[in-house]
C-alpha cells in the first residue's frame, strides 16, 4: 500500500518474482484525484510515510 506524506492511501505496488527474481511490478492506482506511477510510488515508499 502506498501512503502519501498527507496519510492518503492512492494505490499499491505489487512485486511479482519467479524462481527468486523479479518478473513483474505492478503499480495501481486507487484514486482519479492523486496521480499514482512509478516516479510517485518511489518517493512515497523511499519517504517511509506508514498508514
Amino acid at each position: 500500500m502506498l501512503t502519501t506524506e498527507t496519510g492518503e492511501c492512492p494505490g499499491e505496488v505489487l512485486v511479482f518474482t519467479e524462481d527468486g527474481y523479479l518478473s513483474w511490478l505492478e503499480v495501481c492506482s486507487w484514486s482519479d484525484d492523486i496521480e499514482v506511477d512509478l516516479a510517485a510510488a518511489r518517493a512515497w515508499l523511499r519517504a517511509g510515510h506508514r498508514p
